[in-house]
């Protein structure tokens, strides 16, 4: 089930409940999409004002790759899902079977593959927004502030679904390299967040 098409409240009872999915995953696929969203909004209250004509231009464009991010981001709550899956069977295949290692050892790196993409969607994200922050309407300013914090949150809840798989894996060269991906990401995207709230933030006198 795509438990996107369900409403919010039954997303979080599903979320809070023993089900196996939607889990971290998922859950930061949806909060990187509601901040993605968040900073598109900013977008929309810019576009069409006098004040900022001089930035419309790029903040539509701004806008029609946000559009498209978040709508990504949403697909990611299912693919989590379904990435998982695999691990999950692998993880009921009897001990003494001989394929068991190989096949659980595939499902892993599968169980990787879609957090690592979120964490890409998210970094691509706050890049975005860093953008609205600078540049689009000062009204809406702590809205792009809110949404860095968000996407920097997808982020780092993101990751943690990428360490967990990678801690397990056999091929530790495989491993590293993902983790060495992942922490390269976190160390950019959110420190590059915690700019934009803090600016955001100083900008009320705070």
């Amino acid at each position: 089930m795509d438990m996107t098409l369900e409403s919010c409240r039954s997303f979080v009872q599903v979320l809070a409940s023993s089900a196996p999915a939607p889990g971290g995953g998922g859950a930061a696929a949806l909060v990187g999409a509601i901040g993605t969203a968040l900073g598109n909004m900013v977008g929309s209250l810019t576009v069409g004002k006098k004040k900022y004509a001089d930035v419309e231009a790029e903040i539509i464009a701004l806008k029609e790759k946000c559009d498209a991010l978040q709508t990504e981001l949403l697909d990611q709550v299912e693919a989590d899902d379904k990435g998982f899956v695999p691990l999950a069977k692998a993880y009921g295949i009897p001990k003494d079977d001989p394929n068991r290692e190989a096949i659980l050892e595939e499902a892993t790196l599968t169980a990787c593959a879609v957090p690592m993409h979120i964490m890409e969607l998210c970094c691509q994200a706050i890049g975005y927004i860093q953008i609205f922050a600078e540049k689009g309407s000062r009204l809406a300013v702590s809205d792009a502030g809110c949404a860095a914090v968000c996407c920097k949150a997808a982020l780092q809840a993101a990751s943690l679904n990428v360490f967990i798989n990678t801690k397990s894996l056999k091929n530790r060269e495989a491993a590293q390299a993902l983790n060495a991906k992942a922490n390269g990401m976190l160390s950019t995207y959110c420190a590059l967040a915690d700019g934009i709230f803090n600016t955001v933030k100083a900008s009320f006198g705070q």
